[in-house]
């Protein structure tokens, strides 16, 4: 991250028990139908706001994970390592080239970097 530039928000991970029933409520709630829809992620791309997935192997009792898009990833967990996160899942890719990673602060709240595959 260049000094000064913020991340943007990228996704937000929502854990699901029951991911019909997560589908027809968040479908309502952002006024969108998903752009997917699979058994393991349900993803949403309302207008104006960051991607809103569904995943039904999430933990629910951890709760929302906030995603920042990077550029660069394992640099990126190497820099907020080094300020004080804690690595919780490793840099793993989840489809298509596209990483993902997930970290703590240290009160313990989780949060995400999400780095896109590249074109």
């Amino acid at each position: 991250m260049t000094k000064g530039k913020a991340m943007p928000i990228r996704t937000i991970t929502v854990p699901v028990k029951d991911l019909d029933a997560a589908k027809a409520l968040y479908t309502r709630l952002l006024g969108v139908e998903p752009y997917a829809d699979a058994p393991y992620y349900v993803g949403y791309r309302p207008e104006g706001g960051p991607e809103l997935g569904l995943d039904p192997h999430g933990d629910v009792t951890a709760g929302p994970i906030t995603y920042w898009h990077v550029e660069d990833i394992n640099a990126e967990v190497t820099a907020l390592i080094a300020a004080g996160a804690t690595e919780e899942r490793g840099v793993h890719d989840v489809g298509g080239g596209t990483l993902i990673a997930t970290l703590r602060d240290a009160d313990g709240n989780r949060f995400g970097l999400h780095q896109g595959a590249a074109s």
